[in-house]
């Protein structure tokens, strides 16, 4: 046995995303991070050894705009691309790759942290060290450093250093939490083995087991949804343990699950009710995926009512939008539904608050221990969301070192500057305006090339296919207002007289993307005719705070002999809603068909939008969007796109007074977060790189009066780029775009200069 002595400046236990994301972002704020995990991959629940699929605030396609961006959507973005087949161990390099590519992180894996040093020191109690044994090297390794993340999902770090947490649900009265019990008692989430499958094409027997359980003895068969097709996390209710202590009896937990996977298997290809002679089993996970365990408390505690509200916290760092996901008890063996969802009208905020300890003042956490309830920790616990915090947490330990604070006083009076630069970053962050005093871009003139100023998808997508949609019940358009609303024109196919019935309604929170508040409604005559018709909708509406973007919903009522025309584009900022309940499809969960996002639901109509003219003329895609802007859509798209026809001459220019020193420009391209994207491709995204994209673009300074190019990228497949440079006397810098990855427009989020 050998030992050693590793110093960083930040310690992550947990080799999960949230652990990964927590790391990267510290080391790309140039901070020594030493990330330890106790598996021999990376990635946690998702990794080739549980196979669980990453979701998060997309909610398979139910809420809008909602992907993630930041180091989570990055690894979305690059699994999508190298990984087009959902293979889980291709995710698991796709994973090992981005943390390779920081120096600052050094991975120390199969290194289990069991021992904490912890003590009192100035007033406060801190983390001094942990102490991490790497199975197969026999190695004793002491971590020390200023601050420590757990990121472990069951807490063990936490727990060792005396950090206060809660294990179970809290009573509804303690935090006002209908979905809460009304006592407070030790009931978990289960934790869950899955297993693949594999066709063959010829017959192959399958002979049971001795611990294979027999499920006809069980409410299985009848309680749960069984197809021989499914293999993977489609199996997510092979859920058990809730009742018991999740952590201590994982043994048994784990027994039972492999019973019950090789019933069902058994089941599928014996019983003779299924089309499975041909498939064999290819594999069965020996390691159960967890769900829930200790939760620390930190000096916020997220709730539901913090979701269903969408509360507006001041350092809120990361976003969530997955539904409130609560199991029964019994898991597999129950006889409701596996899972019950309720879902917030959006995306809705977390605080730095709820990322670190309230008694062990160095410590961070992320992933599916972070300061939530019960209730809320159902929504907050899927991966993509547990990724989104960790950024979180690895850029607020960085930001603390490098202000001289604990992250207590990072969140209460360094917050602005916390959530400036998880959005610099390109972060989960959402109603956050670029206010950053060092970006350059926020001082100079913009000019573009050309801009869009229409929402009419055949001017911006000219030649796509048209198709009729017959209004046989009401129809939602999402619009932008910007700047106001006079009346809208919606192309309609009339084939008999008639009144068409029209409301505007307001949506509420500036991130929402369904009707909330009805404020007017109309009624027109048409007349039939042979061809399409634009009919004017005489609603008008303007936002109350003319520098705040603003999206409206109007809704077409159901009529008889009408259709609107819609065009096979997708339009930024703009979506089609027709009120017909809808989720994502899976028959083994139980949802509340009244919920805003399920009764207008956008996946059914995804990808095809209502020809619709809007007057005046929309400022949605103006250049100014490019600088000092949200990033992200927030009451509108939040975007520079250019008009169509001319991606390979389009150009940004800014422009200074005085000259500039440029060191450094940071590109956000158009990615398109309104697509849901999955790592195992649950739902199948077509475009393994999103056309969306710029793909071959430069960089130009004008010093001296004359341009020089500095910059010249080709085939990029990423959102975000970073590219140093070397000019010491810019009076401008041009962002010339060659080519998209498909789109008619030049498109770009944000462009910053430093």
């Amino acid at each position: 046995m050998r030992t050693r002595h590793v110093e960083s400046d930040i310690t992550v236990v947990g080799g999960g995303l949230a652990g990964v994301c927590a790391a990267i972002s510290a080391a790309r704020l140039g901070k020594r991070v030493a990330l330890i995990g106790n598996r021999p991959v990376l990635g946690g629940n998702s990794s080739s050894e549980v196979r669980v699929w990453v979701v998060g605030a997309t909610a398979h396609g139910v809420q809008r705009f909602a992907r993630e961006s930041g180091v989570i959507g990055e690894l979305y973005v690059e699994n999508q691309y190298r990984n087009p087949e959902g293979n889980p161990i291709i995710w698991d390099e796709v994973v090992h790759d981005a943390v390779r590519a920081e120096p600052n992180i050094t991975v120390f894996l199969n290194t289990d942290v069991r021992e904490v040093d912890a003590a009192g020191i100035d007033g406060e109690r801190v983390v001094t060290a942990v102490h991490g044994w790497t199975m197969g090297s026999e190695t004793l390794t002491t971590f020390t450093s200023p601050y420590f993340l757990d990121c472990t999902g069951d807490g063990l770090v936490g727990h060792l250093a005396g950090a206060d947490y809660r294990i179970g649900r809290e009573a509804s009265r303690e935090f006002g939490e209908s979905w809460a019990p009304d006592e407070a008692d030790d009931e978990l989430l289960g934790s869950t083995i899955l297993f693949y499958t594999k066709d063959l094409g010829r017959p192959v027997d399958f002979v049971a087991p001795d611990s294979a359980k027999d499920i006809t003895q069980t409410p299985i068969p009848t309680s749960r949804i069984l197809r021989s097709g499914d293999k993977g996390a489609h199996y997510w209710w092979i859920e058990w343990g809730g009742h018991l202590d999740t952590v201590h009896d994982n043994e048994i937990i784990r027994d039972e699950l492999r019973s019950v996977i090789f019933g069902i298997w058994d089941y599928i290809k014996n019983s003779g009710r299924f089309d499975a002679a041909n498939l064999d089993l290819e594999w069965v996970g020996a390691l159960p995926g967890k769900r829930e365990y200790r939760r620390f408390l930190g000096d916020h505690v997220l709730t539901q009512n913090d979701i269903l509200d969408q509360v507006d916290h001041p350092d809120a760092v990361a976003f969530g939008g997955w539904s409130i996901d609560l199991h029964p008890v019994d898991g597999m063996y129950a006889t409701v539904a596996g899972a019950h969802q309720r879902y917030s009208n959006g995306i809705y905020g977390i605080p730095f608050r709820s990322y670190y300890s309230r008694n062990v003042a160095n410590l961070l956490l992320a992933g599916r221990d972070i300061s939530a309830t019960h209730v809320a920790f159902g929504s907050t616990r899927v991966m993509a969301t547990c990724g989104a915090g960790g950024e979180a947490a690895g850029t607020g330990a960085a930001l603390a070192l490098d202000l001289g604070v604990r992250p207590r006083e990072l969140a209460t009076g360094h917050n602005e500057t916390l959530r400036q630069t998880m959005l610099r970053q390109d972060a989960s962050v959402f109603g956050i305006r670029n206010s950053d005093p060092d970006d350059l871009a926020r001082r100079a003139v913009v000019t573009a090339s050309s801009t869009a100023r229409t929402l009419d998808a055949a001017e911006l997508v000219p030649g796509a296919d048209e198709a009729p949609f017959a209004l046989e019940r009401d129809l939602g358009i999402l619009l932008p207002v910007d700047p106001r609303l006079d009346h809208v024109d919606v192309l309609l196919q009339v084939e008999r007289d008639t009144t068409v019935a029209a409301s505007l309604w307001t949506t509420g929170h500036r991130q929402n993307a369904v009707p909330v508040d009805e404020r007017a409604r109309v009624e027109v005559a048409v007349e039939t005719a042979a061809e399409p018709q634009w009919v004017r909708l005489p609603l008008s509406w303007t936002p109350a705070e003319s520098s705040a973007p603003e999206s409206v919903v109007i809704v077409l009522e159901a009529a008889a002999g009408v259709s609107v025309v819609l065009s096979a584009a997708q339009i930024p900022g703009v979506l089609a809603l027709p009120h017909r309940p809808q989720a994502d499809g899976d028959a083994n969960v139980a949802v509340e068909e009244s919920e805003s996002v399920i009764a207008w639901p956008a996946i059914a109509l995804r990808g095809r939008t209502p020809r619709v003219r809007v007057s005046p003329a929309t400022e949605a895609f103006d250049e100014s969007k490019a600088v000092g802007g949200y990033h992200r859509f927030y009451g509108g798209p939040n975007l520079w796109m250019s008009q169509p026809g001319g991606a390979d001459a389009e150009s940004l220019t800014l422009e200074w007074s005085e000259p500039q020193r440029v060191r450094s420009i940071r590109l956000v391209f158009d990615d398109d977060t309104d697509v849901e994207l999955n790592t195992l491709h649950h739902h199948r995204t077509p475009d393994r790189i999103f056309p969306e994209l710029v793909r071959d673009y430069a960089l130009d300074v004008q010093e001296g009066g004359a341009w020089r190019e500095v910059v010249r990228v080709e085939a990029n497949r990423r959102r975000q780029r970073v590219h140093a440079t070397d000019a010491a006397t810019a009076t401008a810098l041009r962002l010339r775009v060659l080519a998209t990855n498909g789109v008619p427009q030049a498109r770009v989020v944000s462009i910053r200069v430093y």
